[in-house]
């Protein structure tokens, strides 16, 4: 039984490709054993639902196909029902396939029929096995938390659902089971998870969906190496399981700052070099003012030094110098690196010794290229980290199938937000400070490093956590450097103060982003891909047309009126 794919007439002899979730089989109908059949079985439209009766056999010399698991066998017909009938598909099931993402996603049910998509919801099946049997086996506890909480914003906006007993009164979606699982660790359950559903209501891409799912863990009586050894046994079974790859642990560790400092962002990709390497000193005293004025105010100077590169076209290297400018630098300088110096038209301002120097530090050779930024710290570098992608992809400096995991640790706790005009917490406020940094809480909060840590794979964050604050009096002074009152705090997460009170233990945690593991795991681009009705990058449901209009009496009934 299945859906007919392709019908195709061979001289008389009739071939269907039935197709499921397991594959396709040839059917052949034979209209000189059976005629009326093979009659039947010609008015036979794509899509309809049919059930066969039939002897399997050989198929002959000459007609086997190796690149089909059933290429070597056909079902000869000696029965034919058709189950139900299909209005012709708006675009044809197949791989690739030949529609917007905008159709295929108003008829999904029609597009998880291609194979690809199959492939790929099954694979995400088999990661959730893979997952739930390793933690499991080190002795964690699957424990579901609620669905609708208490809404303690504190980061990316709540979706919220209306009380119809409690008029006036509203449940929040979670964005993350964080205060619950705290609350598990001290209740006793000192290794927890859970495969859950979180919900955010913010702006979109093509990672992020409005509801994900996640891997939620929590330990109790542990330090970030205990976290970080049970994450990489993960990864190491996950990409075993479903990859066929050996992951060498443990894994490489670098902490923010050094990451920034080589790879402009905190979430690099090593799968190729080409780091980022500061020559501010070298330069400093050059006849080139932007660089020394750069220095000489607080900025630095940093460049890549990209392999044999000479050959870059003046359209190329204004095409890398508008790119930088876009992500907020002034420009870009760039200088090949001859036997004899360097060429570019800033070449002219720098000394030999200079020359020799920074090609000596940029570890430069003959062919390649230099391409300098000059600015602010928090500036310079990240414009050099997403040059730095660009010419990996652009020169195809990632090795095919080649798989990066690393740590990246010791995050700053707080950041300061423009928009909000205050220090926010980087990950989130349960985030327990470095030890030796509880002391600059109040006098250099900026300064303070968390005891956070990123699992990055392949360029991507694909898990991030912390060890948690179990103490309330501390709890309550991270509140204070967030500017959150202790009215506020007790209003937001009075239940978690209390709770730490009773002898809460030293605990700690992570949470795996899934699908976008997933979609990593499957080779693609974006969480679209591995989510089996995912919504639009404006959060619409194209399929259903969700969010809708709900009726007056339903409003009537929650006690909510809209306004103009």
């Amino acid at each position: 039984m299945g859906w007919v794919r392709h019908r195709r007439d061979h001289g008389g002899i009739l071939f269907i490709d039935l197709v499921d979730r397991y594959g396709l089989v040839q059917i052949k109908f034979d209209p000189v054993e059976r005629p009326e059949l093979c009659q039947r079985a010609r008015e036979l439209k794509a899509e309809w639902v049919v059930a066969v009766t039939g002897v399997v056999q050989q198929r002959p010399e000459g007609m086997r196909n190796p690149n089909l698991s059933t290429g070597d066998i056909e079902v000869v017909a000696s029965e034919l029902r058709v189950l139900n009938k299909a209005k012709t598909p708006p675009f044809e099931i197949k791989d690739p396939v030949d529609a917007s993402e905008e159709l295929r996603l108003t008829y999904r049910y029609l597009d998880l029929r291609r194979p690809e998509l199959q492939r790929n919801l099954l694979l995400r099946h088999r990661t959730y096995q893979v997952v739930r049997r390793y933690l499991d086996a080190q002795g964690f506890v699957e424990i579901e938390t609620p669905s609708l909480i208490k809404s303690t914003p504190e980061g990316a906006r709540d979706y919220l659902v209306p009380s119809r007993v409690h008029k006036g009164k509203f449940y929040a979606l979670p964005q993350s089971p964080q205060t619950y699982k705290q609350l598990l660790m001290v209740a006793g359950f000192d290794r927890y998870f859970q495969i859950v559903r979180c919900f955010r209501d913010e702006d979109l891409r093509a990672d992020r969906q409005p509801e994900f799912t996640q891997i939620d863990m929590e330990m109790s009586f542990v330090d970030a190496e205990d976290v970080r050894a049970v994450c990489e046994g993960l990864m190491a079974e996950v990409l075993k399981e479903i990859c066929g790859y050996e992951l060498v642990t443990p894994l490489p560790v670098l902490t923010y700052d050094e990451a920034m400092a080589k790879y402009g962002t905190d979430k690099p990709d090593l799968r190729f070099e080409l780091p980022i390497t500061e020559v501010s000193s070298l330069v400093a005293g050059s006849q080139f003012r932007v660089f020394a004025e750069t220095v000489k105010s607080g900025g630095i100077v940093a460049g890549l030094c990209v392999p044999q590169a000479t050959a870059f076209s003046r359209k190329r290297i204004d095409e890398l110098t508008a790119a930088a400018q876009t992500l907020g630098a002034k420009g870009l300088v760039a200088l090949k690196v001859t036997h004899e110096g360097w060429e570019g038209g800033a070449a002219k301002f720098f000394s030999g010794e200079e020359v020799a120097a920074v090609n000596r530090t940029m570890q430069a050779n003959p062919g390649d290229m230099l391409l300098l930024v000059a600015d602010r710290r928090e500036v310079c570098l990240p414009v050099l980290g997403a040059l730095r992608l660009r010419l990996g992809k652009e020169l195809n400096l990632i090795v095919e199938g080649k798989v990066s995991l690393l740590w990246v640790t010791d995050f700053p706790l707080f950041e300061y937000s423009e928009e909000e005009k205050r220090l926010v917490a980087m990950h989130h406020p349960f985030t327990s400070p470095r030890e030796e940094d509880i002391p600059l809480l109040r006098s250099a909060p900026q300064q303070v490093r968390a005891r956070a840590y990123d699992l990055v794979f392949n360029g991507s964050e694909v898990a991030g956590g912390s060890i948690r604050i179990h103490d309330a009096e501390l709890q309550r002074e991270v509140f204070r450097a967030l500017s959150i009152s202790q009215e506020e705090a007790e209003r937001k997460f009075g239940f978690l103060l209390e709770a730490l009170q009773y002898g809460a233990p030293p605990h700690g945690g992570i949470a795996f982003g899934f699908d976008r593991l997933v979609m990593l795991l499957a080779g693609k681009e974006t969480i679209r891909d591995v989510i089996a009705f995912p919504k639009t990058t404006s959060a619409l449901s194209l399929m259903d047309g969700a969010p809708t209009e709900i009726s007056p009496e339903q409003l009537r009934e929650l006690g909510l009126r809209l306004c103009e």
